[in-house]
């Protein structure tokens, strides 16, 4: 059973880590969180559900404006060809449907099938926005409870330059 918006909270509460977050009508698009953005501050998200030719899963937590070629990112993680994740595989390996896919989601995969991918612009802001497993809220975490959140659900982070070609590094 996939952890819900609450059982999300009482993690980040057991981490010691403050979160703000907004209740708002279902958003599914990046069009969509626009005017939402203008009302949060910090970084909005998007992210992206992958799946390479050779079966590898990715989550892609980008800043909303970050172009991300797919392309160039394939090469950069050394994985095959990127394509979408379909929906019945995104709740088996991060429990949350399509619309709500969320960097939180991380807590839905214990055995570390997916690797996370965080945009290097995202790291820029200290506050990062984003849905808490749900699209009918966002929540705001500072960048690096964000990190820490990330990791303490057994995943580590990959840095990366999302229109680039080269990992910017591993941490901030």
């Amino acid at each position: 059973m996939p952890a819900t918006r609450q059982d999300l909270f009482a993690r980040l509460a057991q981490l010691g880590i403050e979160t703000c977050t907004v209740e708002h009508e279902p958003l599914f698009t990046v069009a969509e969180s626009s005017k939402l953005e203008r009302e949060l501050p910090g970084a909005h998200t998007k992210n992206l559900f992958l799946k390479d030719d050779g079966g590898g899963l990715f989550l892609v937590v980008a800043r909303t404006q970050t172009r991300v070629d797919l392309k160039a990112l394939a090469r950069t993680l050394h994985a095959g060809r990127f394509g979408f994740g379909k929906p019945e595989l995104l709740m088996q390996a991060l429990g949350v449907p399509p619309g709500s896919v969320t960097a939180f989601a991380v807590i839905n995969d214990p055995e570390r099938r997916v690797r996370v991918v965080i945009d290097a612009e995202l790291m820029q802001y200290d506050c990062v926005n984003c849905h808490p497993l749900e699209n009918t809220a966002t929540t705001n975490i500072a960048r690096d409870d964000l990190l820490r959140f990330i990791r303490s659900c057994g995943h580590e982070p990959r840095i990366a330059m999302l229109g680039g070609s080269k990992i910017e590094r591993e941490e901030p």
